[in-house]
């Protein structure tokens, strides 16, 4: 895996005098996307940024069916401290800051032995409480200051009004893990790592290109009688089609978001329970602000409940499907927008299952 090549700060000696506009010039040219899902270039984020008081690292990765940061933090944590020197280095940041997951803490003293050894950076770890709504950049923000861990009305952005109200440029771990690598001769941006679990012979993490076939990447994992994939909790869930193209546009087209968590459900498993679990873990992870989705995701959990005693009537069955639309768009960040894209994909590619829980 390309992800877990020693590099031992090799990138980091070799542009370490380099101005900024030359490393940014670099990551652009690289088309390296962030790999925290938005998918966005990176060298673009950081020539909009550019300069910022604080980079944030968010390694707050709380989406179910994803732990591909917790596999680089395990196997080769020293190429994250690189990327973030280069990062610090290029936006000319005073501070980093690493947004820990409480389940990561076991990697801090790993982590701040790297930072005193090799980083002329002000680079401090902080430790999240386990709230899944942190991972929102703007979360993060207040969960840093010693606020509520909620999101924030966007604009202003990060990149305008930030961490104690300065410049700041969030970047996902595994997206700075990927920085030291540009300057290989043999970088390829459509390498990501993906996270496979759910009905398979063994989870586990793979290094492959965006714009493989599902099938082609389930073949050293195999998958169990497969009837669906769910893309974590945020991205849907698709009819498994070992002919599947896994890239940002082909699944975008199908009414899916591309996240890196795959979830193999199989034939005997029911999509509803799937969705109902997946309702319950936004109801409690939700940040409580914005009425739609604290209150819209806690409606629907009580309308899941019902089919525990009996079957939904019609009228409920549709406010089901009002809700999914209602939710995500009039919810403030995108823990609200993608809660109920699950719903919405599973009603749409499964309807039966849907109608025999309707009277």
């Amino acid at each position: 895996m390309k992800i877990l090549a020693k590099n031992n700060f090799k990138t980091w000696k070799k542009i370490r005098y380099f101005n900024s506009k030359k490393i940014i010039d670099q990551v652009i040219k690289s088309k390296l996307t962030g790999r925290g899902g938005a998918n966005f270039p990176t060298g673009q984020k950081w020539k909009l940024s550019y300069p910022v008081e604080y980079l944030i690292c968010n390694a707050d990765e709380s989406e179910p069916g994803k732990f591909k940061d917790k596999f680089i933090l395990e196997n080769n944590p020293e190429i994250v401290i690189e990327g973030i020197m280069i990062a610090m280095k290029a936006l000319k940041a005073q501070k980093c800051y690493i947004y820990l997951r409480k389940e990561y803490q076991k990697f801090e003293n790993k982590l701040k032995k790297i930072i005193f050894q090799n980083s002329p950076y002000d680079i401090q770890i902080v430790i999240g409480a386990g709230a899944y709504i942190c991972g929102e950049e703007t979360s993060i923000l207040n969960s840093i200051e010693g606020k509520r861990g909620e999101s924030r009305k966007k604009p202003p952005y990060p990149a305008e009004k930030g961490l104690y109200d300065q410049k700041t440029c969030v970047n996902n771990l595994e997206t700075l893990a990927r920085i030291p690598l540009i300057w290989d001769k043999n970088f390829d941006n459509d390498l990501m790592l993906f996270s496979i679990s759910g009905d398979v012979i063994e989870s586990l993490i793979l290094e492959k290109k965006q714009g493989l076939k599902i099938g082609d990447l389930l073949e050293e994992t195999t998958p169990i009688n497969p009837k669906a994939i769910f893309f974590g909790a945020s991205g849907g869930c698709l009819p498994y089609n070992k002919n599947l193209i896994l890239s940002y546009s082909e699944i975008e087209k199908k009414g899916a978001f591309f996240e890196a968590g795959i979830i193999v459900v199989g034939q005997e498993r029911s999509i509803p329970d799937i969705c109902r679990s997946i309702i319950q873990f936004f109801n409690e992870e939700n940040c409580g602000k914005c009425v739609p989705c604290r209150e819209g995701n806690f409606r629907l959990l009580q309308l899941f409940q019902v089919i525990k005693k009996r079957k939904w009537t019609p009228e409920e069955f549709q406010m089901i499907q009002d809700l999914t639309e209602f939710i995500p768009n009039a919810s403030q960040c995108g823990l609200g927008k993608f809660s109920t894209k699950h719903l919405q994909n599973a009603i749409k590619y499964f309807p039966e299952e849907f109608k025999k829980l309707c009277k």
